[in-house]
């Protein structure tokens, strides 16, 4: 999209699109098919893989990374300052060389709802989904739905992200796709997978 603000020095995959009034910073790199909504803010160094969609207005501030398939909703904030200040305590304005950017790190297929917020640094698990609204300061396990302020876990979901149900015996089954899941020790896993799979 011709409005779209993408640094000459960003790497944008095959197929993918950047839409009207997003920007997109130098050395950023997006893989294949992603989506960067309209309005959308992706920061210097931001690594993104294949098929990630970021909604519009979406703020996803460096040096977060996002591997294949994630999906990032609308006005969500990835954040990157654990001890946010304008000036120092000299009263000073702060500069790039005053903090250390500590990023949010999105693992495959998972899902950050409308105006949630990653607070870094944290990583959100393979497949969990933080709702809408969210505020995510600790990690997020694989397979986890998390709500609220703290963000907490009330549900397993699976790969198609509905709640899994519980089919007795630390299994739970995908009323969606049947797929089954294992509940070991507090996390999940894909029945089939052997927990070093998932490391």
């Amino acid at each position: 999209m011709a409005s779209a603000d993408v640094d000459d020095n960003a790497e944008i995959g095959a197929g993918s699109s950047v839409w009207h009034l997003a920007q997109v910073r130098e050395k950023a790199v997006l893989g294949r098919d992603c989506v960067i909504g309209r309005g959308a803010y992706i920061g210097t160094g931001v690594r993104a893989g294949d098929n990630c969609k970021v909604q519009n207005y979406a703020l996803v501030y460096e040096p977060a990374v996002l591997e294949d398939g994630v999906f990032v909703g609308p006005a969500a904030v990835l954040t990157n300052d654990t001890f946010p200040r304008a000036v120092n305590p000299d009263g000073s304005a702060k500069s790039a060389a005053d903090w250390d950017a500590v990023g949010v790190t999105l693992r495959e297929g998972c899902s950050v709802g409308a105006r949630a917020v990653c607070v870094a640094p944290v990583t959100v698990g393979r497949w969990a989904t933080v709702a809408a609204g969210a505020v995510v300061t600790r990690d997020v396990p694989d397979f986890a739905l998390v709500v609220g302020v703290p963000a907490r876990r009330v549900a397993w979901v699976g790969r198609a992200g509905v709640p899994l149900e519980d089919a007795g015996e630390g299994t739970w089954r995908c009323p969606r796709t049947g797929e089954l899941y294992i509940e070991e020790h507090g996390h999940l896993r894909e029945a089939g997978q052997s927990t070093e799979d998932n490391a």
